[in-house]
């Protein structure tokens, strides 16, 4: 794979003041050259930006063409001062356009990085090309690296030479992307974390101590004949022990991290005209949904992101829940019921003056599950008159508290009062979310699969220890356990799984 040179933009696509196309392998620099008018970057130190043109040898449009026109003198450019490990090279006071033959095309003026090995992103040679950002100069700057030996990379094929040469490990490769596709600042911290290697170190640790032990096992088995031990099984009951307690602290803290990561998606729910879209405008202060009397206004469900403390929230207002013959109204229900299935937090609106309390118990009781947050949201409070908290409050809280639910607001979605508390309750969840023993949050579904299989196998080893099992069992399972721990950094990944993993990249990355 690393033979080829590899050529893509790096920048986003779309029209911009500037872009960068981006080279790596053995070739780059000696590739760029052929396409480069200015100085010959074979000879350039590594680090250093140098300003010329990008040239079409082969043009057809460059045919006919005075060569008288396309030398002139162009505005004096000021020198650039050298900055540390990174140099701007001043090719000259006056630039000229080069002087080249009638078959020769100018693409653009450009800036021209140089990086040689092993200091670079991937470890190889790399070349960027900086240019006026139209897709269409993107696009010609391509053809002619490509003709001139390079191809264009595949996605996420940079980074996946980054780990192939050692430059990072799989799981800071997977936080790139997380960084890249960051949108809020706690998921940014998250990956940043993880890139400086926050889960690799955390990883490493428990995998020497399981080695240390494992490697004695396996002494055992060479030795077997002889019936000694030569792993403490005392010491490595209190290394299970530890390893049990610190791999369920990392898989605790993926449900934080995922929360981080993707947002937390939140169900806005009740009766028809209990007021759910009021309270999804208020949330947001714009008027988003369409509020009316007429019960059964919202049909479909609305979607919005609302950032608290720097964690995405994407609430969903959904069709009221009752029995209907409406066709359309049937679907908006039905799909109502789908977002509660898969929301983690689920606010129920319910007006006492159209609800009673065994309705709303019997709701409750329905869809309640484990891992669903359920907050029950007293609304149209500014109706009543009723002394904190009523008759009907009281019964909710005798009959679902603490096992159903544990949080009641009392709110008016339309006066906005009590919208606060709800925001409150939203970022405490989260919060609680958060184990404060860890620093190392899991943010990936593949770590934490790997993470579990770990554990399983970590329980399995502590069982088959204290039933005195046979060493070559023993040995079997320590080993299942050191390649999902593996798995996580790539020290254990088969070729199928980084495909998997470096295709989400996009292309230029």
């Amino acid at each position: 794979m690393n033979q080829d040179t590899i050529c893509a933009i790096a920048t986003a696509n779309g029209v911009g003041a500037l872009g960068i196309i981006r080279l790596s392998g053995g070739e780059a620099v000696k590739i760029a050259q052929k396409t480069f008018k200015g100085k010959n970057l074979e000879e350039v130190p590594s680090h250093t930006v140098h300003y010329g043109y990008i040239v079409d040898g082969n043009s057809q449009e460059a045919k006919g063409k005075n060569k008288d026109e396309r030398t002139k003198i162009i505005e004096d450019r000021p020198e650039t001062e050298d900055v540390e490990q990174f140099t701007i090279q001043n090719e000259s006071s006056v630039t000229q356009y080069p002087t080249s033959s009638d078959t020769e095309e100018i693409i653009d003026e450009v800036m021209v990085s140089v990086f040689r090995a092993p200091k670079t992103f991937t470890m190889e040679d790399v070349v960027e090309i900086s240019f006026h950002g139209s897709p269409h100069i993107a696009k010609k700057i391509l053809e002619v690296l490509v003709k001139h030996g390079a191809r264009l990379a595949k996605a996420g094929e940079f980074t996946m030479r980054a780990f192939m040469n050692g430059r990072i490990d799989l799981a800071q490769a997977e936080s790139i992307a997380d960084l890249i596709a960051s949108e809020n600042e706690a998921s940014r911290k998250v990956a940043l974390n993880q890139l400086k290697g926050g889960i690799t170190s955390e990883i490493s640790i428990l995998r020497n101590d399981l080695l240390n032990f494992t490697s004695l096992i396996e002494l055992e088995l060479d030795f077997g004949e002889e019936d000694v031990e030569f792993a403490d099984r005392t010491a490595m009951n209190k290394l299970l022990q530890n390893l049990r307690h610190k791999l369920g602290a990392l898989i605790e803290s993926f449900q934080y991290g995922n929360a981080l990561k993707n947002g937390v998606e939140v169900a806005i729910i009740g009766k028809p005209n209990a007021g759910k879209s009021t309270l999804l405008n208020a949330l947001l202060k714009e008027e988003r949904a369409i509020v009316s009397e007429i019960a059964g206004t919202t049909r479909d469900t609305i979607e919005e992101v609302i950032h608290l403390k720097g964690t995405a929230f994407r609430f969903v207002d959904t069709a009221g829940l009752r029995e209907t013959t409406d066709v359309i109204e049937k679907i908006g229900v039905t799909k109502a019921k789908e977002k509660i299935a898969s929301a983690k937090v689920l606010l129920y609106l319910y007006d006492e003056q159209d609800s009673t309390p065994e309705e709303v118990i019997a709701f409750v009781k329905e869809f309640h599950r484990e891992d669903l947050k359920i907050v029950l949201v007293h609304n149209k409070v500014d109706l009543t008159n009723d002394e904190i908290p009523n008759e009907f409050d009281s019964t909710l809280n005798l009959e679902l508290f603490p096992d159903y639910c544990d949080e009641l607001l009392r709110i008016s979605a339309r006066d906005q009062t009590g919208i606060e508390a709800v925001k409150t309750v939203l970022i405490d969840y989260v919060e609680n979310l958060k184990d404060q023993e860890s620093n190392v949050i899991i943010t990936n579904q593949r770590h934490y699969d790997a993470l579990r299989k770990s554990l399983q196998s970590v329980l399995q080893v502590e069982e088959a220890v204290s039933s005195g099992i046979h060493t070559e069992l023993l040995a079997y399972e320590l080993r299942n356990a050191l390649e999902q721990l593996g798995e996580i950094s790539g020290e254990f990944t088969n070729d199928e799984v980084l495909g998997n993993i470096f295709s989400k990249f996009c292309i230029g990355k």
